[in-house]
């Protein structure tokens, strides 16, 4: 049996659909504009860019605009999550019945992710919380951070379960020896055990 099932945050734990990170999005091309001085014209590209080579937009303003992080982290999640994330109280059950530690593991700030596990009311389930700070900001899928977050639960990767909505961060977390499981539409992928539509779901990976 599984020891630990990691958690993605957004678009994981709750639905794509709901429209939140559509509001993140907006405040992430605000603050390149407004505080990071890049011209509107740009940020598009440069964001493509990044993604690419840093897998967050954040890297690349740390390293070419010597943006700070925690302002960039205070400012891009500064949304209301309430407005589009409603109580679940299916996963709040499934949650509850998983005996398996239950950890959250996101390239997201610890305080969107208060936020939202208080919108979805399933604050208090889960046993830790690892943020993108967890690797000096170096988000996922990069090894890095998937090396703290096992060192920091004294796991090794065979015991744990990775939830996501992103195929690459499942590829890296394969690569190491968890079992994977992806939230989102039907892929075929070798890097994916399993595959639901939606993450209450996540329950056939454990039987």
């Amino acid at each position: 049996m599984m020891k630990a099932i990691l958690f993605d945050l957004d678009n994981t734990l709750y639905s794509a659909e709901c429209g939140l990170f559509d509001l993140i999005d907006v405040r992430i091309n605000r603050f390149m504009t407004d505080r990071a001085g890049v011209s509107p014209e740009e940020v598009n590209r440069l964001r493509v860019r990044y993604w690419r080579e840093y897998g967050v937009t954040l890297q690349g303003l740390i390293r070419h605009h010597g943006v700070d992080p925690e302002e960039y982290l205070a400012y891009v999640h500064d949304v209301d999550v309430r407005s589009r994330v409603k109580p679940d109280p299916e996963l709040r059950s499934v949650l509850h019945r998983m005996p398996q530690k239950k950890i959250i593991f996101t390239n997201g700030s610890r305080s969107h992710v208060d936020r939202v596990l208080a919108a979805l009311e399933i604050e208090g389930l889960f046993d830790a919380v690892f943020d993108i700070r967890v690797a000096d900001y170096r988000p996922k899928p990069f090894i890095e951070p998937y090396r703290q977050v096992l060192d920091a639960l004294e796991l090794e990767a065979a015991d744990c379960l990775m939830v996501e909505d992103s195929l690459a961060n499942l590829r890296t977390a394969k690569r190491m020896g968890m079992k994977t499981l992806l939230v989102g539409s039907l892929v075929e992928d070798n890097h994916v055990d399993h595959c639901v539509a939606r993450v209450v779901q996540v329950t056939e990976a454990l039987t």
